[in-house]
């Protein structure tokens, strides 16, 4: 019976976006590589590597979301992709750009262009058992650098959680808890 539910509500949105005129996008991920490793210091301990492109369609704007592990080491092999940190700003990244979405930090990805369509290739080094991303709501965070702690910005942070000073934050910066 849930299971009924579920599919019900799938196709409840789904008409409802048709009758809207919305367009629902996924980004189109093609699966490269993965392999396992025994130990990484990274993560602690065992660990998948995972290698994909991920492809945007015209205008389409990926979930708020975070890595976990090492992050997403990526290469912008079309187009242009515009990343929104949780936390406020954008960069973009335009072909042979490489970046480092840092590991915690909310963010979400987006093709500004209405025509083109953007291409990334992402390497992923996560823990054993997780998957490439966590989808959130818009989080600002985790802070990266302690300077992000500074001046007050401390407060600012909500992902993975509230700090309560600025002691706190960078405190979370040193050991990760």
């Amino acid at each position: 019976m849930e299971k009924n539910q579920h599919r019900n509500r799938i196709a409840i949105i789904a008409a409802a976006a048709l009758l809207l005129g919305i367009t629902v996008h996924s980004a189109i991920s093609t699966i490269i590589a993965v392999g396992a490793m025994d130990h990484s210091d990274i993560v602690g301990g065992p660990a998948t590597v995972t290698m994909r492109t991920l492809e945007f369609a015209p205008s389409e704007i990926s979930a708020w979301h975070y890595h976990t592990g090492l992050g997403a080491l990526n290469v912008v092999t079309q187009g242009t992709l515009i990343i929104e940190d949780g936390c406020g700003g954008e960069t973009a990244y335009g072909p042979g750009d490489a970046f480092l979405e840092a590991p915690n930090r909310v963010h979400r990805g987006k093709n500004a262009d209405d025509v083109d369509k953007v291409t990334v290739a992402q390497t992923f080094l996560v823990p054993a058992g997780d998957g490439l991303a966590v989808i959130t709501g818009q989080l600002c965070g985790a802070p990266a650098a302690v300077d992000e702690c500074r001046y007050g910005g401390w407060q600012a942070f909500s992902h993975p959680r509230a700090f309560d000073s600025q002691g706190d934050c960078v405190q979370f910066v040193i050991t990760g808890r």
